[in-house]
């Protein structure tokens, strides 16, 4: 009944995934957001004009501590110890690219970690520019790449990366 998906059981109710038998092994990910600013806040931010606050080091301890609380927001991810979440920017033109590299040695995969992380990251800088400017919008978020576990290694290929 699950139809392949393994977040459900066979009645088709929704399920953590028994992960119990698996041993642990290195997990690495590491993904991107892209958010659109104008050349007035890129600018801004560079120069920490913002009364709030430094926008890139609010967005990294942002981006860090909501690679942590994933499994709170995720409703069907596990609760795993991560031992290392970075996140990096990278301004052009008028976009500033948001990356993420979380690792862990564990049972599943960081691809949600890494994902949050930037998600996060991208909607703190949206929440600390918006009073200046609300033209702000973040444009793609996607997984770069990704190593260990069942389904192998992944690479995003024809991508942006930092």
């Amino acid at each position: 009944m699950n139809n392949g998906f393994s977040h459900l059981d066979n009645k088709g109710n929704a399920r953590v995934v028994d992960i119990s038998k698996k041993k642990k092994s290195s997990r690495y990910a590491k993904a991107q957001a892209t958010v659109w600013l104008s050349k007035k806040i890129l600018k801004m931010i560079k120069n920490d004009e913002f009364k709030k606050g430094n926008v890139i080091n609010v967005a990294r301890i942002a981006g860090i501590m909501g690679a942590k609380q994933t499994s709170n927001l995720i409703p069907l991810c596990h609760n795993i110890s991560l031992d290392s979440s970075e996140i990096n920017f990278r301004f052009l033109e008028e976009e500033l690219q948001i990356v993420s590299i979380v690792q862990s040695e564990e049972k599943t995969g960081v691809e949600m970690e890494a994902l949050t992380a930037v998600t996060i990251s991208a909607l703190t800088i949206y929440d600390m520019v918006k009073g200046v400017d609300k033209s702000v919008y973040i444009k793609e978020i996607f997984l770069l790449q990704k190593k260990g576990g069942k389904t192998g290694d992944y690479t995003k290929i024809n991508d942006k990366k930092i």
